[in-house]
């Protein structure tokens, strides 16, 4: 793993969010990459309920100053950084007033999802990849955790297929059995066929629920883990299928030495 670019990008990430299971494997795996002398970046949202004061986040100026378009909608990109105190990891955050100004991250005090979650996503994908392409850090591999993050791999295939830096990129994806209720809004289809998506590439989006998402992440991944012990029958048979590299789940007291063989002789 020695000088191993590895691009983590993440729904959550601990310190920044509570623990849970996306959340904590978003930063001990970058972690057990750091300690064998792999380089990293973390990507995450920066949501509302993020205190930038305590966690001492600052804009890149230098990075910020873009606009993305979301459904022919123009939205400038501000991103901010900070360190993860005492790892030496830096954590990028994508942020925006529109989506990521609200004291939450998925869903309102009632439970119920925002309705942009879906724009907040392709903001989000968007947001990752014109930011590493402006830092000229070619990753060689993408690890990608959780939902929010889950539509990075189907841009980077289609959207942005013609740029070369991610010529030889590869993409992983976590597989979690955290989900979210009910679906994102039923226009996402229409969004991401705006940006030229291939119709064969998005028809699992028909249905924006959880499971679909996942299809369609791991359908445009070169290789799965599955992160969770109760990932639902219905994904797991979905990725044992796929005919993709995929390392089962593994318990936390031998995850290092699995991930480290895995990242070492099935993505490449």
């Amino acid at each position: 793993m020695n000088d191993k670019r590895i691009l983590y990008v993440s729904s959550e990430v601990v310190p920044y969010l509570a623990e849970n299971e996306v959340s904590l494997h978003s930063y001990e795996l970058p972690k057990m990459i750091n300690e064998v002398g792999g380089q990293i970046r973390i990507f995450m949202p920066r949501y509302g309920n993020i205190n930038e004061r305590r966690h001492q986040l600052h804009e890149v100026i230098r990075l910020s100053g873009m606009n993305l378009v979301v459904n022919d909608m123009d939205m400038p990109l501000i991103i901010k950084v900070a360190s993860i105190p005492k790892e030496r990891i830096q954590v990028y955050f994508i942020d925006n007033d529109e989506y990521f100004k609200r004291k939450a991250t998925f869903s309102d005090e009632e439970g119920v999802l925002y309705s942009d979650n879906d724009e907040r996503a392709i903001f989000f994908a968007k947001g990752v990849v014109e930011t590493v392409k402006k830092l000229n850090w070619v990753p060689d591999i993408i690890h990608v955790h959780g939902w929010m993050a889950s539509l990075l791999p189907v841009y980077l295939k289609h959207y942005y297929k013609n740029e070369g830096i991610f010529e030889d990129t590869k993409i992983i994806t976590s597989i979690y059995a955290t989900d979210f209720e009910g679906t994102l809004d039923a226009e996402l289809i229409t969004k991401l066929a705006f940006d030229n998506l291939p119709q064969e590439a998005i028809s699992k989006y028909k249905e924006p629920v959880f499971t679909n998402l996942m299809k369609a992440t791991i359908d445009h991944s070169d290789a799965i883990i599955i992160a969770s012990e109760n990932v639902s029958a219905d994904l797991t048979k979905y990725i044992e299928t796929s005919k993709k590299p995929f390392l089962p789940f593994t318990p936390k007291e031998s995850l290092k030495e699995a991930y480290l063989e895995f990242l070492k002789n099935k993505v490449h």
